[in-house]
């Protein structure tokens, strides 16, 4: 299989669907794998027609990290910097999704895994099937962790915790990550393909540049100073401000109806 059909993608009324479709290895990353999400996830964030985002994985799973038979099984010889700059490329699909100025969702059913969980992390909001395991993983196999999994976990949940999930790599319920913040909700699994496209279809039909802003808002806060966060608030907020669908949002306020966003 190519890039292209281990990475589907389609786009329907402002949102663009994202498939790691390797079921056979329950979406096991593997290069092309890997390559195929780089190439989707900077086509979402450059394509003005997609206005939100929703990763999934097909067969009922949504990654359980990197393939780790591949790694058994062995790979041509590469140097320690080729193996650096090969790894530093793929993981630049967390980066994309997380900083891109549009929204996105990560379905999580049947187990979000090692590399599959920090992807999914990297993500704005999570939904996960009752069923779904989550867990870091990469200490059972003897890794470190990569594609910003200790990044984003430290920023969601705090050094300790983060410290413990990877330490530990202990195998969480759906119930147990909603408790702990991981997971934005959780729902039966037969319930789990719409409840994501509905929550990601409210996103794409929102006011997509005030959701951008509010993205990038939030971004800044997880590095930048009081001051430099103010200020770039002041600028966003104002430029929402002039756009047509703020402008809507208070016609319809005022006419006591639903706004309708057009995303611009």
């Amino acid at each position: 299989m190519s890039a292209t059909e281990m990475v589907l993608q389609k786009l329907s009324d402002g949102l663009l669907t994202i498939t790691m479709n390797r079921p056979d290895r329950r979406n096991a990353l593997n290069p092309d794998m890997t390559r195929g999400l780089v190439e989707a996830a900077r086509r979402a964030a450059e394509d003005q027609e997609v206005r939100a985002v929703l990763l999934k994985g097909a067969g009922g799973t949504f990654c359980v990290g990197g393939d780790v038979k591949s790694m058994a099984a062995g790979r041509a010889p590469m140097t320690f910097e080729g193996k650096t700059v090969n790894l530093r490329r793929g993981m630049e699909v967390s980066r994309i999704l997380h900083e891109m100025q549009k929204p996105v969702v990560a379905q999580l059913d049947g187990a979000a895994a090692g590399a599959g969980l920090s992807i999914a992390l990297s993500c704005d909001l999570r939904v996960a099937s009752e069923s779904c395991k989550i867990t870091t993983a990469f200490a059972k196999v003897g890794l470190s962790g990569d594609y910003g999994g200790t990044y984003f976990l430290t920023h969601l949940l705090g050094s300790a915790k983060a410290r413990e999930l990877y330490l530990l790599s202990p195998v969480l319920t759906a119930k147990e990550a909603l408790a702990l913040g991981m997971v934005t909700k959780v729902v039966p699994d037969a319930e789990i393909d719409a409840a994501a496209r509905e929550l990601a279809m409210s996103l794409a039909q929102g006011p997509t540049v005030t959701l951008g802003y509010i993205k990038r808002n939030i971004n800044n806060a997880e590095h930048m100073s009081l001051e430099a966060c103010f200020d770039g608030e002041a600028i966003h907020h104002s430029r929402a401000g002039e756009t047509a669908d703020h402008k809507e949002a208070a016609k319809a306020f005022v006419e006591k109806r639903k706004p309708a966003f057009q995303g611009h």
